[in-house]
């Protein structure tokens, strides 16, 4: 949420050096420069949901020629625990995932950062990010200017509706059928996803899911400094899979 495929880039040709066949495709109404998204917000943007963002994944992955490993970020990373599940993934890394439907917490800070985004008075109009709270829910160990930067150069507008339903069917998981590998990152400073609610995540499942934690880490972990070190854990595992 908040980001498109641009903010992978970097992981794209991090993949592509190890040999990897990398792509990272945007979500539905996230297509495009971020700063021109902003200005310009697509209508249909407020009606997207999470099975909507699945079921586009889905489309990806079928004009592929075979089911390929698969990152996910945030609601990207349950989307990412959602293909696996479905069969259409043949390994998964779920980084500060969102929760499953039936998987809470009462965390305050998880509260304050999801509130915004979650709000049922808000209707259906596209949610706007705003710098400071872009800095609270998602750069939280970085200066405020390192944070700025980041937002102009990489934040879009998104949906109310994702996550509102990632409450519903639409999220869930069955946590006892059999699974491919899969495995779940965190960092110890996340409002958005705490590591509390991810370990809770992991526990859910009925085969043992390995959890590592990075330290000093927000819920920007996937591009605040230090990312090639999640970037290699997440390379790492998957290459393991393909012996």
């Amino acid at each position: 949420m908040y980001l498109n495929g641009l903010s992978w880039a970097p992981w794209i040709e991090r993949a592509r050096a190890r040999g990897f066949d990398a792509i990272a495709p945007s979500w539905p109404f996230h297509d495009g420069e971020p700063a021109r998204l902003r200005e310009t917000v697509d209508p249909g943007l407020g009606r997207l949901t999470f099975g909507a963002v699945v079921a586009s994944m889905k489309a990806v992955i079928d004009a592929l020629p075979e089911r390929p490993l698969v990152i996910g970020h945030s609601i990207g990373g349950l989307a990412t625990q959602k293909l696996a599940a479905d069969g259409y993934a043949r390994a998964a890394v779920a980084i500060s995932s969102a929760p499953p439907q039936g998987v809470l917490t009462l965390a305050p800070d998880f509260l304050r950062a999801n509130w915004p985004h979650l709000n049922p008075f808000a209707g259906n109009r596209p949610i706007r990010m705003t710098k400071p709270r872009f800095h609270y829910t998602f750069a939280t160990t970085m200066s405020r200017a390192e944070s700025d930067a980041a937002f102009d150069q990489l934040v879009v507008p998104e949906s109310r509706n994702v996550p509102r339903s990632t409450l519903s069917s639409q999220a869930h998981i069955d946590f006892d059928a059999d699974h491919v590998p899969l495995l779940m990152l965190t960092g110890d400073t996340d409002h958005l996803t705490p590591e509390g609610l991810i370990r809770t995540n992991a526990a859910r499942y009925r085969q043992p899911i390995a959890v590592r934690t990075f330290a000093g880490r927000s819920h920007f972990i996937c591009n605040q400094p230090g990312w090639e070190e999640v970037a290699d854990a997440s390379l790492d595992f998957l290459e393991q899979q393909l012996g």
